[in-house]
């Protein structure tokens, strides 16, 4: 496996990402060109394209709601516990002061980074891609889709 960086961090979910929404957007076309074609069915096939854009936003939703709520909570959990071992103070008396996405992006951070990177955030207000670019011993989160 490569190892992570800035650059290569985003994770794919193939079978989602390069078949079911390939798939979709192939109905969805065929769809369109139908209800402009067949003019004795055309209501028909506009009534597929527009099942067609419900069922894949349901799909999108649905996917990534359960899960990235989940991910989100055990982000946060991780960057509480991590914090309070390196510095004995709790992140959560920071975090009102904090975006969920800023302290998302703490985990690429090593130990050795993390707690002058929270002070520095706090200090600067970085944004979560700032504070990306800013770490220079990234930590791979190889599980976080």
């Amino acid at each position: 496996m490569k190892t992570q960086n800035y650059e290569n961090h985003v994770r794919y979910y193939p079978p989602h990402h390069f078949v079911f929404y390939p798939v979709v957007l192939l109905l969805f076309g065929i769809s369109i060109y139908f209800t402009l074609n067949d003019k004795e069915h055309s209501e028909l096939w506009l009534f597929f394209a527009l099942l067609t854009i419900v069922i894949t936003g349901l799909a999108l939703m649905l996917r990534q709601h359960y899960a990235l709520n989940n991910q989100n909570r055990i982000v946060r959990l991780e960057m509480r516990f991590r914090y309070y071992v390196l510095t004995h103070q709790r992140l959560e008396l920071l975090e009102n002061r904090l975006s969920f996405g800023q302290i998302a992006a703490f985990r690429f951070a090593s130990d050795e980074e993390l707690p002058g990177l929270v002070q520095r955030t706090l200090a600067e207000n970085l944004s979560p891609d700032e504070i990306k670019k800013s770490i220079t011993n990234w930590q791979p989160d190889h599980m976080r889709v």
